[in-house]
């Protein structure tokens, strides 16, 4: 992509949006320009930038996969004054994209491997362009093992999908609340509980997690006791993004910026810089 691109946002069209929870929405969107659409090339892991005329601007992981063509969705969450505006929109409306931005997840490194995701809360979201990466790949992949963790009940991400996964003969699927409700009777606990439901091994293996901070610390513990290796645990960071271009240094951790190094890390490459983790 010429870098001058990285500083124009294209309009794109929302084409559908589904109500995950009460404050997430998942949004269909397409550029206007096909070309444009057709040229836009991204990988699991990477971002884009969403601007609304008047609202601002804000990064957004990109929650679909590349081989899906005439689309691309973004999960979003109500928690500022963009996705506040974003989500008062609907079939139509317009909105700009600049990107797609970061490094993405090293999928060709990941092939012949078994694969383990660890997601919490809307950290699902990246995951999902990955998994459905893998899903539309399967093959080239080894045991897909998904553990996924979120605050109550209400506040699964892509159930739909989770019944699908599961019901997969290829893939494992373990959910689990951190407060269930009257009507669930799934796991409760938080998601590392979860590694007591399942035989996990490291061998020939790489973890891709993804969810709030203070998750990474015991996931991350729960892999190393398993004997994963600090390279084989991978992360992303996607919540200390802002400019996406390494311009205004929100994102500055150490020697890295994430939006340009990142999101996507080993925690090999984390565990010795200040605020990472």
């Amino acid at each position: 992509m010429n870098m001058r691109n990285l500083y124009v946002p294209y309009p794109a069209v929302i084409k559908a949006v589904k109500e995950e929870a009460y404050y997430t929405k998942t949004f269909s969107l397409a550029f206007q320009d096909r070309k444009r659409q057709q040229e836009f090339q991204y990988k699991p892991g990477q971002f884009v930038e969403l601007s609304l005329l008047g609202y601002g601007e804000s990064p957004i992981s990109i929650a679909s996969s590349s081989s899906e063509t005439k689309y691309f969705e973004l999960c979003v969450r109500r928690i500022g004054r963009v996705t506040e505006a974003l989500h008062r929109l609907s079939n139509n409306d317009i909105v700009g994209i600049r990107g797609p931005f970061g490094n993405g997840f090293p999928v060709e490194e990941m092939r012949n491997k078994n694969l383990v995701f660890v997601g919490g809360g809307l950290g699902l979201a990246p995951l999902r362009s990955l998994i459905r990466t893998v899903f539309a790949n399967r093959r080239d992949f080894g045991k897909v093992t998904i553990l996924y963790g979120a605050r109550t009940p209400d506040d699964l991400l892509f159930r739909d999908e989770l019944t699908a996964w599961r019901d997969r003969d290829d893939t494992e699927v373990l959910v689990t609340v951190d407060v269930g409700s009257r009507d669930w009777r799934g796991n409760v606990g938080v998601v590392t509980t979860l590694f007591t439901k399942t035989a996990i091994s490291a061998q020939n293996a790489v973890a891709i997690i993804c969810g709030p901070s203070i998750m990474f610390r015991f996931v991350i513990q729960e892999l190393l006791n398993i004997g994963f290796a600090e390279e084989a645990i991978l992360l992303t960071l996607e919540r200390f993004m802002k400019c996406g271009i390494g311009k205004c240094g929100h994102c500055n951790i150490g020697s890295k910026y994430v939006c340009q190094d990142g999101p996507v890390f080993s925690y090999k490459e984390l565990k010795g810089l200040h605020g990472a983790l």
